[in-house]
């Protein structure tokens, strides 16, 4: 079966990678169950799905994974999004709060994370954010920075 790291590394079953990743299988299933808890949970700690695709979309644009976007870009199509959504997927800044917040941190810990302090999540909270919207929001940050590595790595490792 494939699933969606295969997907965006551009892996079939036929692929030396595809078997490889095989050999441990609670890697891949463990991948996929993370993916599925982030941006699908059961629970959504009031962060909606489409708010989670969207930064996803936006955080793989800054990775510059041309196959993630458009993985994203495709997922958020079929949650037919409001404006607001769009425009954080797409990069705008010009937002209101708390998506501009949101926006920002994804960014500094996508493009910068050296830089990140606590005084970051403060002002997460400030813009009205729970604990549990926090560290759910940390997660999705670290998911999809984790999943734009890996799939790099493995398109590389495809292409030798």
């Amino acid at each position: 079966m494939i699933d969606a790291m295969d997907r965006v590394a551009g892996l079939s079953p036929d692929d030396a990678i595809f078997k490889a990743r095989r050999s441990r299988p609670e890697f891949v299933q463990g991948t996929e169950l993370c993916r599925l808890s982030v941006l699908q949970p059961a629970s959504d700690q009031g962060l909606s799905v489409g708010l989670r695709a969207a930064l996803a979309r936006r955080m793989a644009a800054l990775n510059a994974d041309q196959v993630l976007v458009a993985d994203y870009d495709a997922q958020l199509a079929d949650l037919d999004p409001a404006d607001d959504l769009l425009a954080l997927a797409q990069g705008k800044l010009n937002l209101d709060e708390p998506l501009a917040t949101i926006a920002r941190h994804a960014d500094l810990i996508t493009l910068t994370p050296s830089k990140a302090e606590a005084t970051h999540i403060a002002l997460l909270a400030q813009v009205g954010l729970t604990n549990p919207q926090i560290v759910a929001l940390s997660e999705l940050i670290a998911f999809v920075n984790f999943q734009t590595r890996v799939a790099a790595g493995l398109r590389l490792l495809r292409s030798a």
